[in-house]
């Protein structure tokens, strides 16, 4: 394997954190009050927020332009409408992508009155600006990702995941523990930046717990050792 030319190692507990109460958020990057020069992007990747909403409660009305937005729901569910018409629910399993383009205003909240939801936001910048707004959410089966990454978003429409503008990968795995898995970026000039979801594993020389995070560039593949059973979003970006 080719020697590691640049790593970011961000532990889960140097996230920028958020309270308002209705909504407790860490921020892997920066974003609204956080601010931290040294982290303000990987690559073309510009947000990672880990959300946790109370129930009945969520983000009314507002505006972007510009940005790839993806929503993974990890627990629960999370209303959306946005002033394109677009009206649904996410629900854990599933996965959204909003291309904000020239302009969209959009609101979330929890789908349950009672319990919380959990969701990762993450914003990359787009490929093309100005494009006509559009929404898409599909279902990603978990059985196709027990111990393999299952793509479920991506710039070619014909990959079964959600359609982005940028040349971006995301892939969710599983992996029991012991097992091992092989990336290998669609690119090699791109990045990946791997986020432990749940457990432990071994990658890039660091071994990364629950919501740690390690973002690699150099080889063009990567092996991932899970140290306990662990769930997985790896994210392929251009670096520039």
């Amino acid at each position: 394997m080719e020697q590691i030319v640049f790593k970011n190692l961000h532990r889960a507990d140097t996230r920028g954190t958020a309270d308002f109460g209705w909504l407790h958020s860490r921020h892997t990057f920066s974003f609204g009050s956080y601010f931290d020069p040294q982290r303000m992007n990987f690559g073309l990747l510009r947000v990672l927020n880990d959300d946790i909403v109370e129930g009945g409660a969520g983000f009314g009305t507002h505006p972007h332009n510009n940005m790839e937005i993806i929503s993974v729901p990890l627990s629960g569910a999370l209303e959306h409408k946005d002033t394109e018409g677009n009206v649904g629910v996410i629900r854990t399993g599933d996965v959204q992508i909003m291309s904000a383009g020239s302009g969209i205003a959009h609101s979330e909240y929890n789908h349950s009155q009672s319990d919380l939801e959990n969701f990762l936001q993450i914003w990359v910048m787009p490929k093309d600006m100005n494009i006509q707004p559009r929404y898409e959410q599909k279902s990603v089966p978990a059985e196709e990702r027990r111990n393999r990454f299952q793509t479920v978003v991506s710039p070619d429409r014909e990959s079964g995941g959600v359609w982005i503008n940028q040349d971006a990968y995301f892939s969710l795995g599983n992996v029991d523990a012991g097992g091992e898995l092989e990336y290998r970026l669609q690119r090699p000039e791109h990045g990946l930046y791997l986020f432990v979801i749940e457990g432990a594993v071994e990658v890039g020389g660091e071994t990364l717990g629950k919501r740690d995070a390690i973002g690699l560039a150099g080889p063009e593949s990567f092996s991932v050792k899970a140290t306990q059973n662990a769930e997985l979003l790896a994210i392929e970006v251009p670096m520039n």
